[in-house]
C-alpha cells in the first residue's frame, strides 16, 4: 500500500471511529439537557431550554437516591475485585514464569481455558446459595475476580518474561524468601502491567450490568448500570432522565481512561517482545 492509501485509510479510520463513538455520546450530552415531552421526540436537536439542574436532581433523588447507593456498591465492588485480581494474577503469573514444574502446563491450560468458557449462570447461582454468597456483595467480588482473573494472569506472566532472572537470584543469594522476592523484588518493577490491570478491569467490573442482575438482585444491592431501569418500563420510557443517568454513570470510566490511556497501551504491549 502507498504512503497516500495508507493516509486516507487512516483518515476513514478516524472518520468512521468518530461516528460510532462521538455522534451517539453527543446524542446522549443533547437529550440530557432536554425536558421530558421534547426528549420522548428522539431527535438529535439543541434542546429549546436547558434543564440540566432538574433533570440531575430527578436522576439523584430517584427511589430514594438508590443512584448514590449503586455508586457505593460498585465503587466498593470494584475496588475489592481489581486489589484481589493484582494480587492474585501476578503471585500466579510470577511462578508460571519463574518455575518449572508438572503442573504448569495444565495451569496454563486452565488459565486459557477460563479465557473461552462462558459463565455458566446457573450452576454459579447453586455455588453460592450453598456457600451463603448469593445475593451479597462478597459473592459479586468473588464471581467479578473468577472472571477477570484469567486475562489479568495472562498479561502479568508476559511482563515477568521480561523481568531479567538474574534480580531474583541474587536476592534469593542475599537471603531473601520467595515471598520477600517477589514483594520487595518484583512487583514494585510490575508497575505498568499493574496499571494496565487495574485500568482495564476497573472498567469493565464498574461498567458490568449482567453479573450484578443475576448475582446481586434487589435494590439495596443496585450497582450504577443497573440504575438505568429506574427511568424505563414497559410501557414508559423518560429519555431525558434516562440520558443524565447513563453520563453520570459513564463519567468515571471515561476519566480514569483518559488519565491512563498511555500507560494503558505501554502495559499491553510491553511483553509482546519476549512474551
Amino acid at each position: 500500500m502507498t504512503r497516500t492509501g495508507r493516509w486516507v485509510g487512516g483518515v476513514a479510520s478516524l472518520i468512521v471511529a468518530a461516528v460510532l463513538f462521538l455522534v451517539p455520546f453527543a446524542f446522549i450530552v443533547v437529550t440530557s439537557l432536554k425536558d421530558r415531552q421534547e426528549a420522548s421526540q428522539l431527535q438529535f436537536t439543541w434542546p429549546s431550554s436547558i434543564h440540566l439542574i432538574e433533570n440531575l436532581q430527578d436522576v439523584v433523588e430517584a427511589r430514594d437516591y438508590m443512584l448514590i447507593t449503586a455508586f457505593v456498591n460498585s465503587t466498593i465492588l470494584t475496588v475489592a475485585s481489581v486489589t484481589a485480581m493484582v494480587v492474585m494474577a501476578a503471585m500466579v503469573g510470577f511462578v508460571l514464569q519463574r518455575r518449572a514444574s508438572r503442573i504448569n502446563p495444565l495451569v496454563s491450560f486452565l488459565v486459557l481455558l477460563g479465557l473461552i468458557v462462558p459463565p455458566a449462570v446457573v450452576p454459579t447461582i447453586w455455588v453460592l446459595q450453598t456457600v451463603g454468597l448469593f445475593k451479597t456483595l462478597p459473592g459479586l467480588i468473588f464471581v467479578e475476580i473468577a472472571f477477570g482473573l484469567a486475562f489479568s494472569v495472562l498479561l502479568f506472566r508476559a511482563f515477568i518474561s521480561t523481568v531479567p532472572r538474574e534480580l531474583d537470584e541474587a536476592a534469593i543469594i542475599d537471603g531473601a524468601s520467595g515471598l520477600r522476592v517477589f514483594f520487595q523484588v518484583i512487583l514494585p518493577l510490575l508497575k505498568p502491567v499493574t496499571v494496565t490491570v487495574i485500568v482495564v478491569q476497573s472498567v469493565a467490573v464498574f461498567n458490568d450490568f449482567v453479573h450484578p442482575l443475576y448475582f446481586l438482585p434487589g435494590d439495596e444491592n443496585a450497582t450504577v448500570q443497573l440504575t438505568l431501569y429506574n427511568f424505563q418500563s414497559q410501557f414508559e420510557t423518560q429519555w431525558n432522565l434516562l440520558a443524565m443517568n447513563i453520563l453520570l454513570i459513564t463519567i468515571p470510566p471515561l476519566v480514569m481512561f483518559l488519565f491512563f490511556n498511555r500507560q494503558i497501551v505501554a502495559g499491553m504491549t510491553s511483553g509482546s517482545v519476549k512474551g
